[in-house]
């Protein structure tokens, strides 16, 4: 009788459920995992490395473009970090602002992850559902930024601009009849805030209709529940962070446990999962788009009560307004240094970190006084989850891998950089 020996699997960097450009190397006894080893690097594009050749606001851009899902979260930890070493204070409503587009990306971070996860497990209508709400916030990123994703709106100080008075409105054409448009509008005859008003008094229905969809439904519980277990002991362990390690039951959250921008003035909860499965992951999620919509509603209350500066009058770091350069001299050559040679930072060192939508995102800069960072390490959620994988899928099915890849939330962009 023949001996049946393991043999070696390629899953990736082609394959739709790779979430990007991982390239997986599974040892399979059949259908069964031996031995899974993520092989990272394939999107690195030398991000730190880029960052420490140019002036510090010339790198906001490229946090953007790690986790090209959270993009404003990377940016508040790299801005965070250039305001501490610089000692610059941040006004108030700037500071509440960035609280409202932090959870705004949170939201966009897990329709996002709930559409392709469900896609990946073949639940195939749900895609289509989280990204009609998805389309809604891009357009709230759009109108403080001008794009809908790589946004560079935070900014050492405070944010580019404040909060515009009026929403990008639908226009009549062959794809949008006249009273397709009228409905389209609807939420958007007011002011940013009028809109994100009427976004969170419907969201919390549209979540509902996800978990109508997935939350009982026997197939979703069959591909998740008990899939993927992460005790509390090895989600520290591995460094985990977010989701990850709230769903295994720790409630750590740096939004509540060292709190930056105005989370120590909100109220909500942090929701925590019991058995550390791929399914109390899921429903982890789902609950963080309801608190942070409840986020968002209180930030909104408070931008609408309390006008004001949202950058400092710094001219170190801030551009002055194009009137005060045609009548100060001063004013102008401020600008063009400030565009041309960037400002120098004082001598040190310094990690920030944010609570992104998938765990701890973090920047730490050291600098040696010059105009750009001497060096700059960025800390990705991902990298850490992802180097799990071998030790959690161990002894699961190659269908439970895609549903493992899926529940880590991977972006390879940050975990490549």
């Amino acid at each position: 009788m023949q001996e049946i020996r393991n043999y070696t699997l390629n899953f990736g960097p082609q394959h739709p459920a790779a979430h990007g450009v991982l390239r997986l190397v599974l040892e399979m006894d059949g259908e069964v995992v031996m031995r899974a080893d993520p092989h990272v690097g394939l999107l690195h594009r030398g991000t730190e490395k880029l960052a420490e050749s140019k002036p510090f606001n010339q790198s906001i851009g490229y946090m953007d473009r790690l986790d090209y899902v959270s993009m404003m979260c990377n940016e508040h930890a790299y801005v965070r970090a250039i305001e501490t070493l610089l000692g610059l204070e941040v006004p108030e409503r700037a500071l509440w602002i960035r609280t409202l587009f932090d959870e705004i990306t949170r939201i966009l971070n897990h329709l996002m992850w709930i559409g392709s996860n469900g896609l990946d497990l073949g639940a195939m209508a749900l895609f289509l559902y989280a990204f009609r709400e998805r389309e809604e916030l891009m357009d709230c990123y759009e109108a403080v930024s001008g794009a809908r994703l790589h946004a560079t709106y935070y900014r050492p100080g405070g944010v580019y601009r404040d909060l515009p008075d009026q929403m990008p409105q639908y226009r009549e054409s062959p794809w949008h009849k006249a009273k397709d448009v009228k409905r389209l509008n609807a939420w958007r005859e007011g002011s940013m805030l009028d809109f994100l008003d009427a976004f969170c008094a419907d969201f919390p229905r549209r979540v509902d209709e996800y978990e109508t969809l997935l939350t009982d439904n026997r197939i979703w519980k069959q591909r998740t529940v008990g899939i993927g277990v992460v005790s509390p002991e090895m989600a520290k362990a591995w460094g985990m962070s977010g989701p990850m390690l709230r769903g295994s039951g720790i409630a750590w959250d740096l939004r509540k446990k060292q709190p930056y921008a105005k989370y120590a003035e909100v109220d909500f909860d942090i929701p925590v999962g019991v058995n550390g499965d791929c399914y109390d992951r899921y429903l982890v999620r789902v609950e963080e788009m309801r608190q942070s919509c409840a986020i968002i509603k209180q930030c909104v209350e408070w931008l609408r009560k309390n006008p004001g500066p949202v950058m400092p009058r710094n001219f170190k770091v801030v551009p002055p307004s194009r009137e005060e350069m045609k009548d100060d001299m001063e004013a102008l050559i401020h600008h063009f240094k400030l565009f041309t040679e960037g400002y120098c930072v004082p001598e040190g060192e310094v990690y920030a970190a944010v609570e992104a939508p998938k765990g701890e995102f973090a920047a730490y800069i050291i600098s040696d006084g010059a105009n750009k960072p001497f060096r700059l390490k960025l800390r990705a959620p991902g990298f850490a989850h992802l180097s799990s994988m071998d030790a959690i899928v161990k002894g699961h099915m190659l269908a439970d891998v895609v549903a493992m890849i899926g529940t880590y939330d991977v972006v390879f962009g940050e975990i490549d950089r």
